[in-house]
């Protein structure tokens, strides 16, 4: 339990930004989710729309620290494997 303070609000700021990070986190991998389901579905136009959109909020995550940039990387890198795959095939 914080006794000082500046311990009670870091207690406080901490509380926020855990939150905050967790909704970037959840609206990150929503995002991814609708690609993958765009792109299980088939519909190669949608997909592609929802990987640009993906690959931008993927970026804003780590650009804020959330996720380590090179995940960030191996995350765009491996839904555009799928998606050029996926262009192959269809």
């Amino acid at each position: 339990m914080p006794n000082t303070d500046s311990a009670k609000k870091r207690v406080r700021q901490n509380v926020k930004r855990r939150a905050l990070n967790r909704w970037r986190l959840r609206s990150m991998r929503t995002a991814i989710k609708s690609f993958d389901k765009a792109l299980a579905d088939g519909k190669l136009d949608a997909a592609t729309d929802a990987f640009k959109t993906a690959s931008a909020v993927v970026d804003k995550t780590a650009q804020k620290g959330v996720i380590h940039r090179n995940q960030a990387a191996r995350r765009k890198s491996r839904m555009n494997a799928r998606l050029k795959k996926a262009k192959q095939a269809g």
